[in-house]
């Protein structure tokens, strides 16, 4: 079984092309409904009295929702813009809200659980919720600037405590004070983590382990309209095809980091979350089967 422990969220999106206020986001929502076309996710997390019931509905076709939480207060809210080209963003506002005070439990049945990712969230609380997980096979991290700047003796603790670690490029660089990829991989692997999986948005991914380095290519896409929740859609397939497979081999690792940049390639064709709802299984094989034939030579 796979757990996903992380945001749910208000979105507000500010592109060159439109603006959508308080879509459904998180990154534990991205990642469970990623995750949730190879294997069905349990996820813990917490909305507000806000929360509305289409969102709720839609979080339970997709994952396991015993875990989350209805709390008094206003759900986690993040506001973020993007410039012309789509490639940086800036985060005019992170309203936790909810999210402050949670204290998460992990429901009996999700202990179990073989395959565990720790969404973006705070890493003292990520830390904490993995020793609940006795049978973890394989666990996962992410993380992001907010975290990196507040909490960075905290974040470092956490990826120490995981099997993988998966970032992006920008934020590698800022969590290890270095320019260089291959360096910045190489300190997070001596804080404890095992593997390092670089996320380069449209220029696809980096995979480290030990002195082997994997570069995954992402998909070629024409139109790219919201690329929020890309990198937690890359996780989420990353880790669901794991755990779908039971397996840890490095063999399996690799391909599993192909199927995450196949989920981040739908996620930027819609806003929202509805680049992945709308998928059915046969969408990603097709996509995957195209990916092989792009990449081989």
């Amino acid at each position: 079984m796979l757990t996903v422990f992380g945001s749910i969220a208000y979105d507000t999106i500010r592109t060159p092309r439109k603006v959508i206020k308080n879509a459904l986001g998180g990154a534990a929502t991205y990642a469970a409904i990623s995750a949730s076309f190879f294997v069905k996710p349990g996820l813990i997390g917490v909305v507000g009295q806000d929360f509305p019931k289409n969102y709720q509905k839609i979080l339970n076709n997709f994952v396991d929702t015993k875990g989350v939480v209805h709390a008094k207060g206003k759900t986690f809210h993040y506001d973020g813009s993007y410039d012309a080209t789509l490639s940086i963003r800036t985060t005019n506002k992170t309203e936790l809200n909810v999210l402050k005070d949670f204290k998460p439990t992990v429901p009996e049945e999700y202990r179990k659980s073989e395959f565990v990712y720790l969404a973006n969230n705070d890493p003292v609380q990520n830390t904490k919720i993995l020793k609940e997980f006795g049978n973890a096979k394989f666990s996962m991290c992410d993380t992001i600037e907010f975290w990196i700047s507040s909490k960075r003796s905290d974040v470092i603790k956490m990826m120490g405590a995981v099997d993988s670690v998966v970032i992006n490029d920008e934020e590698a660089k800022l969590l290890t004070k270095t320019h260089n990829l291959i360096k910045a991989a190489k300190k997070i692997m001596e804080w404890g983590t095992r593997y390092v999986i670089i996320k380069k948005g449209e220029h696809g991914s980096l995979l480290f382990y030990d002195d082997v380095i994997f570069p995954s290519p992402a998909f070629s896409m024409e139109d790219i309209v919201d690329p929020t929740g890309a990198g937690d859609s890359f996780a989420g397939g990353m880790i669901g095809y794991l755990a779908s497979k039971n397996s840890t081999k490095m063999s399996t690792i690799r391909e599993a980091a192909v199927y995450g940049n196949i989920m981040g390639s739908f996620a930027v064709e819609k806003y929202g979350v509805y680049g992945i709802t709308g998928l059915k299984r046969l969408d990603i094989k097709k996509r995957f089967d195209k990916y092989k034939t792009m990449v081989h030579f």
